[in-house]
């Protein structure tokens, strides 16, 4: 069995500064609707092209100082890097924030989820 190489670091950029992303969760609508008509099949006869959205989950450390208001992100960039050079990266542009939730733990540092909508996504 040969050896797989996995994606790497998640980086989310705001304003011009990073941070780190513990995990990322991203979901992918193409937009693309049914037509339906009145004929004897009772089936669709086709389909129609619509709007792309991509809804990305990210689960983020809360820094002690330093931190974005994670609910006033606008224009925002989260970057996938690969784990070695020359591997493609997958950008996600103009991110906005739709919704935050703190998460504390007995064991672990606090946590934010953080939904972001993203306007395009682009293969570097």
């Amino acid at each position: 069995m040969a050896l797989k190489e996995y994606l790497g670091a998640i980086v989310l950029e705001v304003d011009g500064k990073e941070y780190e992303v513990e995990s990322v969760d991203i979901d992918h609508k193409s937009g693309r609707k049914l037509v339906k008509t009145m004929n004897r099949k009772g089936r669709p006869s086709g389909y129609a092209e619509g709007v792309h959205e991509w809804t990305l989950k990210i689960s983020a450390p809360v820094p002690k100082e330093g931190g974005p208001d994670w609910n006033s992100i606008v224009g925002a960039k989260l970057t996938i890097y690969p784990v070695t050079p020359g591997g493609k990266r997958t950008s996600y542009l103009d991110c906005v924030a739709l919704d935050d939730a703190d998460k504390y733990n007995v064991d672990n540092e606090a946590k934010v989820d953080v939904t972001l909508a993203a306007m395009d996504k682009v293969v570097e």
